[in-house]
C-alpha cells in the first residue's frame, strides 16, 4: 500500500450509478485507509447516503508484461469525527509530512476493509490473485483465483 500516495476509490450514486475518484490516502495496519474531503464532492454525497465502497491502491508506473501487483479493499466508508477523526488525522499526518491540520478545513472519511484482494505476479505469478477477510488487524485466506 506504500506503492503509491493516491488510489481509486468507489462509490455509487443514489441510484446505483457507478462513480470513481482519485484521492491522497494514508493507511493503518487494519487495513483501513483514510484521506480528507470536501463534503460536497460526489463520493462524499455518495457515502452519506451508501456506505458501501471499494478502494485500489497500485503502483501507477508499472508497464505491461512486467511483475504487476496491487491491492484491492472491498468495505464501507464514510465522514468519521471524535476519537476516528483523531486518529485518522494522526495516520495522515504520519504520511505527509507537509499536512498541516489546523490549514485543514474538510472533515476526515475513514474506508473499513472486510476483504482484499492481493496481486503480486513476482511472489504469486502472472494472473493470480489471493483474497482474504479482514478480521482486525490479521488477514484470514478465503481463496486463490488464476487466471492463465
Amino acid at each position: 500500500m506504500n506503492a503509491s500516495t493516491l488510489c481509486a476509490l468507489a462509490t455509487a450514486w443514489p441510484g446505483g450509478r457507478p462513480h470513481i475518484n482519485h484521492m491522497y490516502f494514508a493507511w493503518s495496519s487494519g487495513f483501513d485507509v483514510v484521506w480528507i474531503s470536501d463534503p460536497d464532492s460526489r463520493h462524499s454525497r455518495n457515502l452519506s447516503v451508501n456506505h458501501s465502497a471499494a478502494v485500489t491502491i497500485y503502483d501507477s508506473h508499472q508497464t505491461w508484461g512486467g511483475f504487476d501487483r496491487g491491492i484491492q479493499l472491498f468495505g464501507t466508508a464514510g465522514a468519521v469525527s471524535g476519537a476516528a477523526a483523531e486518529q485518522a488525522e494522526r495516520t495522515y499526518a504520519a504520511r505527509f509530512s507537509s499536512f498541516d491540520p489546523a490549514a485543514n478545513s474538510y472533515p476526515f472519511y475513514r474506508f473499513r476493509s472486510s476483504e482484499v484482494k492481493l496481486f503480486y505476479e513476482r511472489v504469486l505469478g502472472g494472473g493470480t490473485l489471493v483474497t482474504a477477510k479482514v478480521t482486525g488487524e490479521r488477514l484470514a485466506w478465503a481463496r486463490t483465483e488464476v487466471f492463465a
